[in-house]
């Protein structure tokens, strides 16, 4: 595995004037040559313009959070990084690569889920470039590397839950967003840790049930939701019904037998657990009558 290493490039702008300056000092003095014939003189000064030619070839713009992979006849010879007019061996190849933060989308992928229901899910990623040898010698197109492994990581990651779960205790796409984010990041990172590219953030930005299901997961999501729901309206009417029955009976307010109780119990019950309001009866006898 080939590891970046920094190349410590020479400032460019004395080789900028340098060059310069031998390029009209030889163009000065091939012309004072034309006229006083000198084919030594002549020939040395041509030379010498196009040395300080080449010279300048070798002469680039490094920017801020970017690199230039620098190449000699196949070769690795380091990678650029300090920005501003630098200079190194013309004969070297230069290859720019940025690391500016970017934002990749996915596509909206069909999969299914860990219960088999078919979804539409897509992610975004937050990336950036942190080795430039790795990016540039061990993956061909790391851009398009990016993309498919995402796209891989993400088809991974929706057969590893499902879209929903009324239990708490069970991690669902819809209902965990945290935790499923970060499965997303880490699992990207793994992928992409061959080309160099680190993920900084990855999040899932579209999830829905496919168009042919929608409707009956619709129902089936509404169905569940209310059972659910029914579920703690009942555990939590029990548990008042328990806490009124003990208060009543250790302040000794009333006494009830176990047929009032149960009558109480399910009066109660009815009233906490009944989707409609009920219409209160005022007893104007006693507790039996």
């Amino acid at each position: 595995m080939i590891r970046e290493r920094e190349n410590p490039a020479l400032p460019g702008l004395p080789v900028l004037i340098a060059g310069i300056g031998l390029i009209v000092a030889s163009i000065y003095e091939v012309i004072a040559g034309a006229r006083e014939p000198s084919a030594v003189m002549i020939i040395g000064w041509s030379l010498a313009l196009i040395g300080s030619v080449l010279l300048l070839t070798g002469l680039f713009v490094v920017n801020p959070n970017e690199g230039k992979v620098l190449q000699f006849f196949g070769s690795y010879a380091g990678t650029v990084k300090r920005p501003g007019l630098r200079w190194a061996n013309p004969l070297y190849t230069k290859k720019r690569i940025s690391q500016r933060i970017r934002n990749f989308e996915s596509s909206h992928l069909k999969v299914n889920d860990n219960e088999g229901n078919p979804i539409e899910i897509a992610s975004v990623v937050v990336w950036r470039v942190v080795d430039t040898a790795e990016a540039v010698f061990e993956v061909d197109d790391y851009n398009n590397y990016v993309k498919v492994q995402t796209e891989a990581a993400l088809r991974n990651l929706a057969t590893s839950y499902t879209y929903d779960s009324h239990d708490d205790a069970q991690i669902s796409l819809r209902g965990h967003t945290m935790a499923v984010a970060e499965h997303l990041k880490k699992e990207i990172q793994e992928r992409l840790a061959r080309a160099g590219v680190e993920v900084m953030e990855a999040r899932i930005s579209h999830l829905a049930y496919a168009p042919e299901i929608a409707h009956a997961m619709l129902q089936r999501q509404q169905a569940g939701a209310i059972i659910a729901a029914r579920q703690r309206i009942v555990e939590g009417a029990v548990g008042m019904v328990e806490m009124a029955l003990d208060m009543l009976s250790r302040r000794d307010i009333v006494a009830l037998d176990n047929e009032r109780k149960a009558a109480m119990v399910s009066n109660l019950l009815v009233v906490l657990c009944g989707d409609k309001s009920t219409q209160p009866i005022v007893n104007t006898g006693t507790i039996y009558q």
